[in-house]
């Protein structure tokens, strides 16, 4: 007689390969819904199911917070570049970042760095 083919805890129709469903409560087999070929229901008897997952697949709001912080965009792509004269040297571009560093009713803080420089500086809108 021939039986389902067995890959972990899933069973397979040996016909057409179709995936069988688990007998329901007091059936003796299993029919293939494409073939109808029948299976025995004691066939999925001591399966053991074994799941496993990526330590990433269900992260903590801890470990999310903190890879949240640590991505950082560094270096000059992450600033705009406007048009700004550097108080030090003089250059007419600089890169800038806006911040909210006073209360809310008040205007952003601009920082700014000189492209040529690199000479940084602040002013409150």
């Amino acid at each position: 007689m021939t039986t389902g083919h067995k890959i972990g805890s899933l069973i397979f129709c040996p016909s057409c390969g179709s995936l069988l469903e688990l007998p329901k409560e007091n059936e003796d087999s299993v029919s293939c819904e494409q073939c109808k070929y029948v299976e025995p229901a004691s066939s999925f008897e001591d399966i053991e199911i074994t799941t496993r997952s990526h330590p990433d697949a269900f992260p903590s709001p801890l470990r999310q917070a903190r890879r949240t912080q640590t991505q950082k965009l560094e270096g000059s792509e992450a600033l705009e570049k406007v048009l700004e004269k550097c108080p030090s040297c003089g250059h007419g571009e600089a890169y800038l970042k806006q911040l909210q560093l006073r209360s809310a009713d008040e205007g952003s803080t601009n920082l700014y760095t000189c492209v040529s420089c690199k000479h940084g500086w602040q002013l409150n809108n």
